[in-house]
């Protein structure tokens, strides 16, 4: 047998629970279209074509979507090193202490540049 099969087999699954979850939405759902559910949801606000003045949109966007990826790939890494801490050993203690160094470069870019200042 294939060690592989039951893998194939789990995304066989997920992918027809996912599509039949969209085409049953799509199937059973209201059909009760209006103007406002159509258009693109902005906190209550007009939507604008470009940003307020006409200028560029400000970085804090970004910073705090930057925020939020370095937060997953820092779990990402950090979970498994938590979970297999005593086979690990030095090496993997040199390597987390080391990835954390790498880590703080965005951090201390966001902080420069503002962006976890909520004001």
């Amino acid at each position: 047998m294939n060690p592989y099969l039951p893998i194939l087999i789990l995304m066989g699954i997920g992918a027809v629970l996912a599509l039949g979850g969209v085409a049953a939405s799509a199937v059973i759902g209201p059909k009760r279209y209006n103007r406002a559910k159509l258009d693109a949801y902005e906190c209550g606000i007009e939507p604008t074509p470009n940003a307020l003045g006409g200028g560029r949109l400000p970085i804090k966007y970004y910073l705090v979507a930057m925020t939020f990826i370095v937060f997953d790939i820092e779990v990402v890494f950090l979970y498994p090193w938590a979970v297999d801490f005593t086979t690990l050993a030095t090496f993997g203690l040199v390597a987390m202490f080391a990835f954390l160094a790498l880590i703080t470069v965005p951090f201390v870019y966001e902080w420069r540049r503002g962006g976890f200042d909520w004001v």
